[in-house]
């Protein structure tokens, strides 16, 4: 194994429950839940709120919601999705008639219904022992009093000021009085998102999807020129399931969020890669990283082709997923020389291919029941639309998810769900979970994801080590909006540059990018069940780090 560089720290080890979080005064929020008897289920809520007011720029009520979660007693796992579907008034017609190509890219057009509130209730009535009012307190303290703003947060109030800047009631939340960026350090508060957060815990997320805040997001979004209304708003639905979708890779089945989220993409990733022996080629060798960047290719361009909303199309999940489709699929993958141009999608035997920023955390108890969880306002402050006096900044999910293509497999329609690129996985050995994790990142999380794994299990790295470890990422991938640049092979500098210089001999086109200059932050957590222990890995590259119970 090659070693690490620039590691932070340690991973955390206990016996007791665990919280990884890019935010350490939500993990913390969410361990104190743990240490007041709640389970993992309660205190990812905890965790999930605080988060909504402490990342604003990756997360909040206004926008999106996938997890795992694993009931230790019954030895059950359940996936949730909270995704929130296209307004109805949102026709392809509508947008081609102003001038759109592609969706635009910020502002009140650009947001699905909000799932995140909603989610939250779900998980708590069906998991949960604590109260919904008490599990969001920590995060109305949070955001009434206000916290210092750590140095990864305080670089996205300047690094975006000009979105934010845009519309007079996102400006008057993310900037201050005096026209200046928040700086580290800052004491950053959100006293309008403090009085909508206080009334959901009053009054249940029907007070969001059906109540007085419902009515100020509809108001806001007709008078700034938006779609949502109050009847999307009232027909938001959190769905639970069993049996999530899963794949072999190198001994161990891994399971991800299912569709809409895109964690079948993680999985088709996976599934491909287990026809290699990747350990033997080595971390970051000059092979490891092209055979899996083909994969790579190979897997997107099935997701373009072949995915999109269930209830509109026909998904043929099972047979993308399966070994048989792997095998036939990695044949076309030539050790020696990369794919130029367009990779075609995988001939299915079912099925014709149609024309053609983010938080993550987990949670662990003592009991077992483990938690994998992510949620998104989608771009970097979403749609970058702050609702009226509400504080609830929207997503911009279905700006960055459809096409306008007609008869393309995403284009917009009314009630539609885009694939949503956030989801999150766990890995099982003997049918128990021994690994959970996720990334924010959009189309970087497969290719995160992958890596993460294959660290973890191909090159014996423990949890720190595999969150920490120099990465690369492919782009583009499936956003609308850049689908057509040119495709290059990013690589952070912890990679050697003779390893660039002798893939670029290969046919990648790639670039070095430094460590702080990406978006990632993995949060893993490892399961050891032999001797009961829980370690706790969080990424280098984020503000956060494991917090025990």
């Amino acid at each position: 194994m090659s070693s690490v560089v620039n590691r932070s720290h340690s991973p955390i080890y206990t016996t007791r429950g665990l919280v990884c979080s890019a935010s350490p005064l939500a993990g913390a929020a969410g361990a104190q839940v743990l240490r007041e008897g709640g389970n993992a289920f309660d205190a990812a809520v905890a965790v999930a709120a605080a988060e909504a007011v402490t990342l604003p720029m990756m997360c909040g009520i206004g926008g999106e919601v996938f997890a795992l979660l694993y009931h230790a007693a019954s030895g059950t796992l359940y996936g949730v999705s909270g995704s929130g579907k296209a307004p109805m008034r949102a026709r392809r017609e509508y947008f081609t008639d102003l001038g759109y190509m592609k969706m635009p890219a910020d502002g009140p057009l650009t947001p699905a219904v909000p799932g995140e509130v909603r989610a939250w209730q779900t998980i708590v009535d069906r998991f949960g022992t604590r109260s919904l009012a008490s599990l969001i307190d920590p995060a109305i303290s949070l955001a009434s009093e206000g916290f210092s703003l750590p140095p990864r947060s305080a670089s996205y109030f300047s690094d975006h000021y000009d979105k934010i800047a845009k519309y007079e009631s996102t400006a008057k939340t993310y900037i201050k009085p005096d026209g200046s960026a928040y700086q580290v350090g800052d004491v950053f508060a959100q006293p309008n998102l403090a009085r909508s957060l206080r009334r959901i815990a009053e009054h249940g997320p029907d007070e969001f999807y059906l109540g007085s805040i419902a009515k100020q997001i509809a108001q806001a979004m007709e008078a700034g020129g938006g779609l949502i209304d109050e009847e999307d708003l009232a027909g938001q639905e959190t769905t639970v399931y069993e049996n999530p979708p899963s794949a072999r890779f190198h001994g161990h089945t891994v399971y991800a969020t299912g569709l809409p989220s895109q964690g079948m993409l993680t999985l088709e990733l996976l599934s491909l890669l287990d026809g290699f022996d990747l350990a033997a080629m080595g971390h970051n060798t000059i092979e490891n990283i092209h055979t899996m960047v083909e994969a790579k290719r190979l897997a997107f361009a099935d997701r373009l082709a072949y995915v999109g909303d269930p209830e509109f199309i026909d998904v043929p999940l099972d047979e993308l997923l399966s070994p048989e489709y792997a095998a036939e699929r990695i044949k076309s993958i030539d050790s020696e020389r990369a794919v130029e141009g367009i990779v075609p999608a995988g001939e299915l035997a079912h099925s014709v291919a149609p024309t053609p920023s983010t938080s993550y955390f987990n949670v662990v108890d003592k009991e077992g029941n483990a938690v994998s969880f992510i949620h998104s306002l989608s771009a970097y402050w979403g749609s970058g639309f702050v609702c009226g006096d509400t504080g609830i900044l929207l997503n911009d999910r279905a700006g960055r998810g459809f096409y306008l293509d007609e008869g393309h497999v995403n284009v917009i329609a009314p009630g539609k769900k885009t694939i949503n690129t956030i989801h999150a996985y766990m890995v099982f050995k003997d049918d128990k979970p021994v690994l959970v994790g996720g990334t924010p990142g959009g189309d970087n999380q497969p290719q995160w994801n992958a890596q993460a794994v294959s660290n973890v299990i191909d090159h014996g790295m423990n949890v720190q080590e595999a969150a920490d470890a120099p990465r690369w990422t492919h782009f583009p991938g499936t956003d609308p909006r850049s689908i057509d640049e040119e495709m290059v092979l990013r690589l952070e500098d912890g990679i050697p540059e003779e390893t660039l210089r002798e893939l670029e001999a290969k046919g990648h086109k790639t670039r070095q990018y430094p460590s702080v200059g990406t978006p990632g932050a993995v949060q893993l957590i490892g399961i050891d069940h032999e001797r009961g222990v829980h370690t706790g890995g969080t990424d280098r590259r984020s503000d956060g780090y494991p917090i025990p119970e």
